[in-house]
């Protein structure tokens, strides 16, 4: 574990489908994540088991849905989509960054 995270000292992993990401921090309990979107990549609708998530946009625009509710979120904006809720969103601007936050953290980003 790092105790500070500079982002220029990290280089993004593509995921495919116009998305990437980096991994802020994370403790057991917690993760921050950027994830930078291309206009019209779509984080498909899924939901988590044992996750609480809240998406934070740094920049840029997204259509964020939230157990059936679409909104139109900028920066400053967020989403928070409790464990078993279905999520999604869609980046309106190319290069929009979402933060996203895990509790507990995701040890699947880990692997």
């Amino acid at each position: 574990m790092n105790t500070f995270f500079k982002i220029e000292e990290h280089q993004w992993e593509e995921l495919g489908g116009g998305i990437k990401r980096k991994i802020v921090g994370y403790t057991d309990e917690l993760m921050a994540v950027h994830l930078c979107f291309d206009k019209g990549a779509v984080g498909a609708p899924h939901s988590h088991e044992i996750h609480d998530q809240i998406g934070y946009v740094v920049s840029g625009s997204f259509e964020a849905e939230v157990d059936g509710v679409k909104h139109v979120l900028t920066a400053g904006d967020a989403y928070i989509a409790p464990k078993h809720f279905i999520h999604g969103a869609i980046a309106l601007e190319q290069d929009s960054i979402l933060l996203d936050m895990f509790s507990p953290a995701r040890e699947d980003f880990l692997k």
